[in-house]
């Protein structure tokens, strides 16, 4: 005859392994927390330790992708070196040349102010520097000086004139030397030159 288990009865598990007292101790409980724990932190650190070291074939290889860049960035650099090179020598040559060419010809303000000068005027000497003229002459009358200076102020290529020394020659008391300070207005020489 079969038995019959009624659906209402409760079951009830059973341990057959017997317990040891010191797992039902509380230092055996704490024990087994502690190892259980432990357990999971090992675990836990090895999975750490696997994503490192996964993630080492990943920062190789960036690594490697950026040395490639730096090389051929370095190569790009190097190729147009002798360019920048050849640049820099052109704008030091054209700098020289604008500094030379920029102001304007001592040979033209020579001649201007020979053109100027009345037939009695001996010219001593004549100096150009920065644009700053000093004219050193002797003259046999004041007629002639005062005529030249006023030559000089009516040449619209020489600007702020003046009558800076009138002297008598030492040797000679009819000769008188005197010394005219003028600026060069460098655009109007330019423009007479053209």
């Amino acid at each position: 005859m079969p038995i019959r288990i009624s659906k209402h009865s409760k079951s009830k598990q059973v341990n057959l392994i017997p317990q040891d007292e010191f797992e039902l101790s509380n230092l055996g409980r704490i024990l087994k927390w502690a190892l259980s724990t432990f357990r999971i932190m090992v675990i836990v650190t090895e999975l750490i330790v696997m994503s490192a070291f996964l993630s080492r074939f990943w920062l190789d290889a960036r690594n490697s992708d950026l040395n490639d860049e730096i090389n051929s960035s370095k190569s790009l650099i190097n190729a147009y070196k002798s360019t920048e090179l050849e640049f820099r020598s052109l704008q030091t040559r054209i700098n020289i040349a604008k500094s030379i060419y920029g102001e304007p010809k001592v040979s033209n303000v020579v001649s201007t102010i020979t053109k100027l000068m009345p037939e009695d005027i001996i010219l001593n000497s004549i100096s150009v520097v920065d644009q700053q003229v000093v004219l050193k002459a002797a003259s046999f009358s004041e007629k002639s000086i005062a005529q030249f200076l006023i030559n000089i102020e009516s040449e619209k290529t020489l600007e702020d004139v003046n009558l800076a020394q009138v002297s008598s020659n030492t040797d000679d008391k009819s000769i008188t030397t005197f010394t005219i300070n003028a600026t060069v207005n460098g655009s109007k020489i330019e423009s007479k030159t053209k």
